[in-house]
């Protein structure tokens, strides 16, 4: 179940929503669903859409995978200050680890590659991928130029 709150009040940030999820396997295709109503409304060039896309469904997917059981699951896309922003916050207590510059993947590994992927489109973009940990939890967050 999805709840969505529209905060276009937020300071700095031309454009702002997000949306309240369970972290289960249900919620990565209906939120890839309200993120790309949102970058269609916004009118967001297509390159940027798809990565943003990929990234979403990447880190939903992660959340899902590796902190399901770990209360509710927060997204955010925002547009503003010459920046597109998509942030995706849960309740586990693990990090993710970031891919080291220029990291190799195993061939015949099943895993591991996402967070890898999402960091190269990005940065193709000229943008940034982070991730902030917090009392609550942790978000990881994707940052690309808006043309």
């Amino acid at each position: 179940m999805l709840t969505i709150a529209d905060t276009s009040a937020v300071p700095a940030v031309r454009s702002y929503i997000h949306w309240v999820a369970a972290p289960d396997a249900a919620s990565v295709p209906q939120v890839r669903t309200r993120v790309r109503a949102t970058l269609d409304g916004w009118r967001v060039p297509g390159e940027v859409v798809d990565a943003l896309l990929l990234a979403v469904s990447e880190l939903v997917g992660n959340v899902v995978r590796h902190a399901g059981g770990a209360g509710r699951m927060r997204v955010v896309v925002a547009a503003g200050g010459g920046w597109f922003r998509l942030e995706v916050a849960d309740q586990g207590a693990g990090l993710p680890r970031l891919p080291a510059p220029r990291a190799e993947v195993d061939p015949e590994s099943e895993s591991g590659r996402g967070l890898l992927m999402v960091q190269l489109m990005t940065a193709e973009l000229g943008g940034e991928l982070s991730v902030v940990a917090h009392e609550f939890g942790k978000s990881v967050r994707v940052r690309v130029p808006a043309p």
